[in-house]
């Protein structure tokens, strides 16, 4: 198709005689009156026209790349349609599938202006590293594209008949920007505002192909086309509304188009395979809410009765980076990547919750670590890095819960002593040795029971513990405590898993890392969306006596939710106690019974 971007074709299957076969009716009438060169283009004119019409054989029979029949549909439908949604399960192909159909625009269209945005720039060039791979493996493709480059600085496509295909920041940086198609890939990362106001506003010309300077032809203007491609999310979030709109707009007979394909349809077409997401929902931390949306393809809606709204956690997942313990900072050679010390005044605890048995139907133990950074109102709490694992010995837990204490240089332990948390303490209150670093950690004391003091025998032992016990009243105040902090943004999460992996992957020496220590480090940013998930899950209700009483759905647990509660308790206390403090009053210290 190169070389003849200046060639168009009428579509139009009118009674006026333009329909495809009657213009072939009509070619094969004069043929012999015109030149090779005539006839060729001709030739190429009723080509152009079927492939248009479809694009799924083109794909199939000029770039030689066979399709499952759920993809060839959706080729059908994108090209098809002005709106084009497609709600995606993993393990469908949705980047090879988008790749392939913005080289058949580009290709088919000449002069066509193909912009890709999505939530990160890493995750729009994803597309043109997938276009890369595949003029690999199609000598037709290859020889449309006059220019590839998947840099970091300005990803591009350029084909010889004109098109190009490039990404852009999902931001304001983007304005003035001229685009014939738009491709918002995970669009629900995109901000409302950047995908009205920037993003759209790119879709302001159509294409101009010569023809259309002829008056029989100008009615044959094209108009643009806007693709909206993710996995579900949330029903509080604008995606939600947006699928809505589209799909009353569809069923409504406009050039509308959106659907959505679950995990089944990967499996049937051998794209995922079924034991796998078997061992993956057997997994101790499988998390429900994320597989319903990423897997099941399904919008997930928290309860009226939900008493963490999913507002109030997702607008303070502001962390763009963890804290990690400090071995994982020799393994990437990036000067960027370093420990950071504390700030002035800063605090910092490791606050957990504790499980004594392994398996799927029992709690994980949690361990949370708390950045308090001094404002001016007080403390901001930053939760930086968590990790859970499933029960496991005390002395094991123990010795962990010493190595993150050293790794993040912590200033406090924040406990839950009841039932097998008590023999975490124990261990902790004694001589400890680790036998993987070849340490002897000197033993601790309890900070604020004296019952719990008692069961330390070394009287010149730190007082560093703060003894968890929880009960009905002590619930509900962590409860109120944490939603407040959510709603003052004083509890700051760290950003989403994909933007996570957008920072890790600009890290120099990342990439080559190996998969499990990839996983190791995007671990944080998983945890974080599991907290989240657990959060958003619990119903809260009002006793006869005024207190909070919050309640997990069967089979869903709250052990990442308890282990931030009670650090954030803790860090309000310390809040109280230091500002107390600093106006000469009497140092604070608290029980909970």
């Amino acid at each position: 198709m190169s070389g003849h971007k200046n060639f168009q074709v009428n579509r139009n299957k009118s009674s006026k005689g333009n329909n495809l076969f009657d213009k072939g009716r009509n070619y094969n009438k004069h043929s012999d009156n015109l030149s090779k060169s005539d006839r060729l283009n001709q030739g190429i004119g009723i080509w152009a026209s079927f492939y248009r019409a479809n694009p799924q054989r083109f794909v199939k029979e000029y770039l030689g790349i066979n399709l499952k029949m759920f993809q060839m549909i959706l080729i059908f439908m994108m090209n098809l349609s002005h709106y084009f949604m497609y709600l995606a399960s993993r393990g469908q192909g949705k980047t090879f599938l988008t790749s392939i159909y913005c080289c058949v625009r580009a290709i088919l269209y000449p002069e066509t202006k193909i912009i890709i945005a999505s939530g990160t720039k890493g995750q729009a060039r994803e597309v043109i590293e997938k276009i890369d791979d595949l003029r690999k493996n199609s000598s037709n493709l290859a020889r449309e594209i006059s220019d590839l480059s998947t840099s970091a600085n300005d990803p591009k496509v350029e084909f010889h008949n004109g098109s190009w295909i490039k990404v852009v920041a999902s931001n304001d940086g983007a304005r003035s920007k001229r685009a014939n198609l738009l491709i918002a890939d995970e669009f629900r990362m995109i901000d409302l505002d950047i995908i009205n106001k920037v993003l759209r506003k790119f879709l302001t010309a159509p294409r101009q192909p010569k023809y259309l300077n002829k008056p029989e032809y100008a009615h044959l203007q094209e108009r643009n086309k806007e693709v909206y491609l993710s996995s579900c999310w949330y029903t509080v979030h604008w995606s939600w509304a947006k699928l809505k709109s589209f799909y009353k707009s569809m069923v409504s007979g406009k050039s509308y188009f959106v659907c959505g394909l679950p995990y089944q349809l990967a499996i049937k077409e051998s794209l995922l395979m079924e034991d796998q997401v078997k061992d993956e929902m057997s997994e101790e931390d499988f998390d429900a809410t994320a597989f319903f949306m990423e897997m099941e393809c399904m919008f997930f809606g928290e309860s009226e009765k939900a008493f963490f709204k999913y507002e109030d956690l997702n607008k303070n997942r502001k962390l763009n980076k963890p804290l990690y313990p400090r071995d994982y900072y020799g393994l990437i050679k990036d000067k960027t990547f370093q420990y950071e010390t504390k700030k002035l005044g800063e605090i910092r605890l490791v606050s957990c919750d504790i499980a004594g048995m392994a398996g799927k139907e029992n709690d994980s133990s949690v361990y949370t670590i708390f950045r308090l950074v001094p404002s001016a109102k007080g403390f901001d709490r930053h939760i930086i890095y968590m990790e859970s694992i499933s029960g496991g010995h005390t002395t094991t837990q123990a010795v962990r819960i010493r190595q993150l204490f050293n790794d993040f240089d912590c200033d406090y332990l924040v406990l839950d002593t009841q039932s097998m948390g008590l023999g975490i303490y124990d261990s902790l209150v004694q001589p400890l040795f680790d036998q993987d670093r070849n340490i002897e950690y000197d033993p601790w004391n309890c900070i604020n029971d004296e019952k719990m003091a008692e069961r330390c025998t070394y009287p010149t032992a730190p007082k560093v513990i703060y003894s968890i016990k929880g009960n009905q009243v002590f619930n509900s105040q962590c409860a109120i405590l944490l939603r407040d902090g959510l709603k003052k943004g004083k509890v700051k999460l760290l950003l989403n898993d994909m933007e996570g992996r957008e920072y890790l992957k600009k890290l120099k020496g990342y990439s080559d890392l190996p998969v499990e220590l990839q996983v190791k480090y995007e671990m944080p940013f998983n945890q974080t969306t599991l907290l989240i998930n657990e959060m958003i899950n619990l119903e809260g209700e009002i006793t006869d006596n005024g207190l909070v009483r919050l309640r997990e759905p069967k089979t869903k647990r709250k052990d990442r939710y308890s282990s931030v509660t009670y650090g954030n308790y803790i860090a309000t206390e310390l809040e109280r106690s230091l500002f107390r403090e600093t106006n000469n009053d009497d140092h604070h210290f608290f029980i909970y019974g």
